[in-house]
């Protein structure tokens, strides 16, 4: 009964956050503005996307924590959210594109570091986290792109 408790609690904390994130930073009148590349996808994706994604990592992160609380993984897995949730504010709060072109760099290291962490001993963690990093891959790109174009 505790797992799932602490399951819980990873999806409030990961998925309750990036959503209250994501309402407080919408992209709004300034991203439409932005001049973008033509493989930027629709405002509409986005949502759906990151609901996924972000119980991918929830789940990732509960079972790196009941497998080793404090270890090395954890701990990647808790900065790559610091930086995911700073993201957003950065980029459409503040409106600071270059800023949010490191954060989202170090973010996809981190994801990235976090995978090859937990591979030989929680391959499915490893995989949850598979899709996340190819959107923040594609983030990347869509970041730098518009940081190019404007």
């Amino acid at each position: 009964m505790q797992r799932y408790l602490t399951l819980l609690l990873f999806l409030i904390l990961v998925l309750g956050g990036g959503l209250l994130i994501g309402y407080a930073t919408l992209p709004g009148a300034w991203y439409a503005s932005l001049a973008k590349p033509p493989f930027n996808p629709p405002n509409w994706i986005f949502g759906p996307a990151w609901t996924l994604l972000y119980v991918l990592i929830a789940v990732a992160g509960w079972r790196t924590w009941l497998r080793e609380p404090t270890g090395s993984a954890m701990k990647v897995w808790g900065v790559q959210l610091v930086l995911n949730f700073l993201w957003s504010p950065t980029f459409f709060g503040a409106r600071l594109i270059g800023p949010a072109l490191v954060l989202i760099v170090l973010l996809l290291a981190s994801i990235v570091l976090f995978i090859a962490r937990v591979w030989n001993r929680d391959r499915l963690s490893g995989w949850l986290f598979a899709p996340y990093a190819a959107w923040v891959a594609f983030a990347t790109l869509l970041n730098a792109s518009l940081l190019w174009l404007n």
